[in-house]
């Protein structure tokens, strides 16, 4: 199975359940929130792949990337954290809101 293909699984539930928590008040701001986490860890995931890789900690084999890669690092790497930043806080607005313990 190749890179591209195991991310599909991820977008498509980050996707969804960020769409199902536009509902819940905040979605603006949780938004804007999210898109600025995920510039930065992009940011961050660019910096340290490629030095990662750069000094032979990993390789990815050709066959199983998409081909296009931002420095050393495969496009692939780059969506766990864009779904982390819109996974996370779309799944903590659709929690249950906590009475007072």
């Amino acid at each position: 199975m190749s890179y591209p293909v195991i991310v599909v699984p991820f977008l498509i539930v980050t996707l969804a359940v960020t769409l199902w928590s536009l509902r819940r008040p905040g979605a603006r701001q949780r938004l804007l929130a999210s898109g600025i986490a995920a510039a930065v860890l992009v940011a961050l995931t660019a910096v340290f792949d490629n030095l990662m890789i750069a000094v032979g900690l990993f390789t990815y084999p050709e066959d199983l990337i998409s081909g296009i890669r931002i420095g050393l690092a495969p496009i692939e790497d780059f969506a766990y954290p864009v779904c982390a930043a819109f996974l996370v806080p779309a799944v903590f607005a659709l929690l249950p809101e906590r009475g007072p313990e």
